[in-house]
């Protein structure tokens, strides 16, 4: 796992203290369910969504602020509106707060984020073989290539005049 930045890690370790206490603050004795603040305050009708929307709004601009990229903050705010909008649902929501935990889910979406780009100085070939690879995940490094620019798209004549030592097409 790479070395974050300590500004980074600080401020990460800060939401995620945040994230813990909103989803998995308490343990339910008998059945062994972890639950937060934000699953007791889903279970005030129509207040108690309004106000768990604070922190999880808090951690998405936290995680703006920090650099987080769009994808990154569209899934966050994707995963605030799930738990939102199926969380104000009477009894079927709070039971769906108990098991989201959109908060955990965001800030691990910002670890792996950052730490992602501490990889970003190693070299080619050892970041294709930690993640999968496929033509809609290829690293831009790959896709700027002059081979990979020529397996897109319909094929192109060659140019006259130009040829290959071996005979293939340029």
């Amino acid at each position: 796992m790479p070395e974050l930045p300590s500004h980074q890690n600080s401020e990460l370790e800060k939401l995620e203290r945040l994230a813990q206490r909103m989803d998995r603050a308490f343990r339910v004795p008998l059945v062994g369910v972890r639950v937060g603040w934000d699953s007791i305050a889903g279970l005030m009708p129509g207040i108690g969504d309004a106000l768990a929307l604070a922190p999880a709004g808090y951690i998405l601009y936290r995680g703006f602020r920090m650099g987080a990229s769009a994808p990154v903050l569209a899934r966050m705010a994707a995963n605030i509106g799930i738990d939102t909008l199926i969380g104000s649902i009477p009894l079927a929501g709070d039971l769906f707060d108990v098991a989201w935990k959109a908060n955990t889910r965001n800030t691990a979406l910002l670890r792996r984020r950052f730490e992602g780009n501490g990889r970003k100085g190693e070299p080619l070939p050892k970041r294709l073989g930690q993640r999968k690879f496929s033509s809609l995940t290829a690293p831009r490094e790959l896709r700027l290539s002059p081979a990979w620019a020529g397996n897109r798209g319909p094929q192109r004549k060659p140019t006259r005049g130009r040829h290959h030592p071996l005979g293939r097409p340029l």
